[in-house]
């Protein structure tokens, strides 16, 4: 039995159609008797929205309050998800990053993961559920609410995978792989076969964009 980190961006979770869509793929995973964390970014523009929303308000909001608004994005997501699961019959629970464990730095917007400590995650796993977490988010040992910038999601989802010790980490966009660069800019780049969890870390915290990758 497979423990799999999945990571669905926002364009996969666009629409409640898309969300169904996504719940049908993992349900697939979940009838082969895989266990299942997945991560989900905010719908596709609703982080843009919110931001647009904010600047109406005013011109420079404080970064903590942009922290508190930005994360109700990928919250949204998780809880839709997990419904979609519920509508097929498969138990599954969506968390917070606070939730999961992810405790960060306290730079607002751009916080870095000090450690994770995925005790909820274990523990709804062995219950039987598929645990869905929130991307780009986590929470200061203090407990303030913070994102994790560019990356923040497949970040979420790396670092998950190396705290759970997870056999397969899956990252779904738009390409079919990881490449030495972006092969849309750089066409001689080369697709690569696999790649080590830190690596995967560094890249993801550099703001890289990963592609579907078995790790």
């Amino acid at each position: 039995m497979a423990l799999i980190v999945q990571k669905f961006g926002g364009t996969s979770v666009g629409n409640t159609d898309r969300i169904k869509n996504v719940a049908t793929r993992i349900a697939g995973h979940r009838a082969r008797g895989d266990r299942l964390v997945v991560v989900v970014s905010a719908m596709s523009g609703v982080t843009d929205n919110l931001i647009r929303l904010a600047k109406e308000i005013m011109p420079l909001p404080s970064e903590r309050e942009m922290d508190m608004l930005l994360a109700t994005g990928e919250q949204t997501a998780i809880a839709l998800t997990a419904m979609a699961l519920h509508a097929l019959g498969i138990p599954a629970v969506s968390l917070t990053g606070a939730q999961a464990g992810i405790v960060t730095d306290g730079v607002h917007t751009k916080a870095k993961i000090r450690n994770i400590t995925p005790k909820q995650v274990h523990a709804w796993l062995e219950g039987g559920h598929v645990v869905i977490v929130a991307g780009f988010q986590g929470q200061t040992p203090e407990g303030q609410i913070t994102t994790l910038g560019r990356g923040g999601s497949d970040l979420t989802a790396i670092a998950l995978a190396a705290a759970l010790r997870a056999d397969l980490c899956q990252i779904y966009t738009d390409v079919d792989g990881i490449y030495t660069a972006d092969p849309r800019i750089v066409p001689d780049s080369r697709k690569l076969d696999q790649i080590a969890y830190d690596e995967l870390l560094e890249l993801a915290g550099a703001g890289a964009k990963i592609g579907r990758a078995h790790v």
